[in-house]
């Protein structure tokens, strides 16, 4: 019988893969990436009008798994106000690493929330203080959700601060989460203010100029930079990088397309300035955090091996739970 692809729903995507299991995977797949068993990722960017654009982040599971996963992925950061589109839209295809047959095809949107999620929550795991209770979310869309689901799984969060430019977008996700997650959560409208008060920043914005200042963040901070995933996004200020301990989830990807590559590009810093990417960590050569005092942040541009090992979770458990429908695009 001629194999056929499986073909899978964004529903079905979200009900087999919990932000649990992809904070374990995503951690499992840095490890090994660290333990240089993961080949390095590639990506490719094409832009589009609009504002928008395209990217395609593939990367090669061999480690109990031989897969090859592509992710293409659309950004359009106007689409809510102009089509009432999604600003992400794409998806995901697995292919056999030993014959390159297309074994799955998948919508990507929920595994790119989680999987920027999870490697939020595994760099907190490893560079944030331990007693870290306090936290400032800058973007409070369905990021910002995934974010603080992830990080509250590793850290003992006790108070969140939400900061939006929609001050109504902060308001939903404190009327959503705070019950969902027991934790109160303030919506602010000076972001600074927050941060300064706390142990934990996350942002995860579409800004294209900083917003979090040098002054803004007080020892032995921790802060996931997630928004900026181009060279125009911006969300930290270049001092701020340039005097904080960086981990990078990619080291060439955040000096290309990260907040890091704003602090080299003004002359204040250079790549070999880079403490280590997230794999070294995890895979201990290199320490974490070493004193109560640093700040640390984690440039997170997101990679291919991220995607790569959650969607091998969804594609495994579907073909183990007989969801989703097949095609034969071959006849």
């Amino acid at each position: 019988m001629r194999p056929e692809t499986l073909l899978l729903r964004r529903s079905d995507v979200a009900g087999l893969l919990s932000l649990e299991q992809c904070i374990d995977a995503v951690e499992e797949v840095f490890r090994l990436q660290g333990q240089g068993k993961v080949p390095l990722p590639g990506i490719l960017g094409v832009k589009g009008t609009n504002g928008g654009g395209l990217h395609v982040k593939a990367g090669l599971l061999t480690h109990n798994k031989n897969y090859i996963v592509a992710k293409l992925n659309t950004n359009f950061p106007n689409n809510r106000a102009r089509s009432d589109l999604p600003t992400i839209q794409g998806l995901i295809v697995i292919c056999d690493a030993d014959n390159g047959f297309p074994l799955a095809v998948f919508d990507s949107i929920d595994i790119t929330i989680k999987r920027t999620a999870a490697a939020s929550a595994v760099a907190a795991k490893y560079l944030a203080r331990k007693d870290s209770c306090v936290a400032t979310i800058c973007g409070c869309g369905e990021q910002g959700r995934a974010q603080l689901r992830a990080v509250h799984l590793v850290l003992p969060l006790t108070k969140i601060y939400a900061f939006d430019v929609d001050e109504r977008a902060a308001m939903n996700l404190r009327n959503e989460l705070s019950p969902e997650l027991n934790i109160d959560i303030e919506p602010v409208r000076d972001a600074a203010s927050a941060i300064q008060k706390s142990d934990v920043c996350i942002t995860c914005t579409t800004a294209n100029e900083f917003f979090v200042g040098k002054d803004d963040v007080r020892s032995g901070t921790f802060v996931a930079a997630v928004g900026a995933d181009d060279m125009h996004k911006q969300e930290i200020e270049p001092a701020l990088i340039a005097s904080a301990k960086v981990v990078a989830d990619s080291l060439e990807q955040s000096c290309a397309i990260g907040d890091t590559h704003h602090a080299i590009a003004q002359g204040l810093m250079q790549k070999s300035d880079v403490y280590a990417e997230l794999s070294e960590i995890i895979a201990g050569h290199k320490p974490g955090r070493t004193s109560d005092d640093e700040i640390i942040v984690f440039d997170s541009t997101g990679v291919a091996i991220e995607d790569a090992v959650a969607s091998a979770v969804v594609y495994e458990k579907a073909r183990a739970g007989g969801i989703g429908s097949y095609f034969d695009f071959a006849a």
